[in-house]
């Protein structure tokens, strides 16, 4: 073991460490509210700020709104978990010709080829959303498996103004993620980017090029 090594190990032990964790202020965490129309517009202003794009809804064209885009961008399919509350919904209000629905109801091995070459969007519904910094709350599971998300270059979320939370913390505590976290949980802030090193940015290398937004104003 090198001297510098030794020195350093040995302020970490001295250091201690050991003992519980100081109570957590959560008076500062529950002052940070907003009134429901408050959230969603910082919602959106984060998210704008990051290249997210919205589409305006109701409780009851929501579906007519996602198939008006998928008209307007010419897309030939649609992927969606049709077992899911909102896919059922879409299903049901769906009309024959132009996009296609496909249903992500196989294991990914038998579609493999088709979902990363010829799938042109994705659609998921959330659970809610963080209205502090911007950001979709998704929790895939079976009926809409976390590559319906994250595989095809476009990626439509449903989200209802009514879920939106002030903060993360609120939403943790809202969902219960403070007692059993989910399995699997996403928040996702806009379309996926990096940067080389002349920071140069790209959209779309690890994930999806753009995000659509379906803002439902269930507020009424």
């Amino acid at each position: 073991m090198t001297d510098a090594r030794t020195a350093i190990l040995g302020r970490l032990r001295a250091g201690g460490g050991e003992g519980p964790l100081p109570p957590l202020d959560t008076a500062v965490m529950e002052r940070r509210q907003w009134d429901p129309a408050e959230r969603v517009g910082r919602l959106r202003r984060g998210m704008e700020a990051v290249h997210t794009e919205f589409l305006d809804a109701t409780p009851s064209d929501w579906p007519a709104v996602v198939r008006a885009f998928c008209d307007r961008e010419a897309l030939p399919n649609l992927l969606f978990g049709p077992t899911s509350e909102a896919g059922a919904a879409l299903t049901a209000a769906w009309p024959t010709g132009g996009t296609q629905l496909l249903p992500y109801d196989r294991p990914v091995e038998a579609f493999k080829e088709e979902l990363f070459t010829t799938v042109a969007a994705g659609f998921t519904g959330t659970v809610g959303g963080v209205a502090e910094t911007g950001g979709l709350l998704l929790m895939p599971g079976p009926a809409e498996p976390r590559l319906l998300s994250l595989v095809p270059p476009i990626h439509l979320a449903l989200l209802r103004a009514s879920t939106l939370q002030d903060s993360l913390w609120h939403a943790v505590k809202a969902l219960g993620w403070g007692r059993s976290l989910p399995p699997n949980a996403l928040l996702i802030s806009g379309p996926s980017k990096t940067a080389d090193i002349e920071q140069t940015l790209a959209y779309g290398v690890h994930g999806p090029k753009r995000l659509i937004v379906v803002l439902v104003d269930d507020l009424a």
